[in-house]
């Protein structure tokens, strides 16, 4: 193992070594997009975010409250000059929210996903109930799916544009 963390297999290679994953967000610049479930729209948006959202093991009201800070201040939408300087409340766009473990798969080894690292249920709905409130409480509209719920989501990207930040 060197000063960085990484360790040489016999290969050669170096790989770095993986550590658990904090709450991961994935922004979608939409010109429109709605959530479903059992056939029944239960949340739409016209032009704005779709943010998945991936509750790691570890994450806590700090962590959630930054990174919706961040989703409502982050300058994707572009300005007369084309460049990415607007973000989703300059462009009073809406943010569809969709509670999603599986970003928080681990996939180094074998075929099947393991989600060790994402939050368990109790933990992670309340912070996702957080994130929700802290946007509104920025004045970005909200709509989104339910916690656990098995739901088909549907989107028009624009751009397109897709973001991942972690925490």
């Amino acid at each position: 193992m060197n000063v960085l963390g990484e360790r040489s297999p016999p290969t050669g290679r170096t790989e770095a070594i993986c550590h658990p994953l904090g709450m991961r967000l994935v922004l979608q610049r939409v010109s429109e997009a709605s959530v479903s479930i059992g056939g029944e729209v239960v949340g739409a948006i016209g032009h704005g975010l779709v943010a998945l959202v991936g509750i790691g093991e570890g994450d806590d009201a700090k962590t959630v409250t930054r990174a919706a800070e961040k989703t409502a201040e982050m300058r994707i939408f572009r300005d007369e000059d084309g460049r990415f300087d607007r973000s989703v409340v300059d462009v009073e766009g809406s943010v569809l929210i969709i509670s999603q473990f599986t970003l928080l798969a681990d996939t180094r080894r074998g075929n099947r996903p393991s989600f060790t690292w994402a939050a368990d249920p109790a933990v992670a709905e309340p912070l996702v109930s957080l994130y929700i409130e802290t946007l509104k409480g920025l004045g970005v509209p909200v709509a989104g799916g339910r916690f656990g719920a098995d739901m088909q989501v549907a989107l028009v990207n624009d751009g397109p544009v897709t973001i991942v930040h972690d925490s």
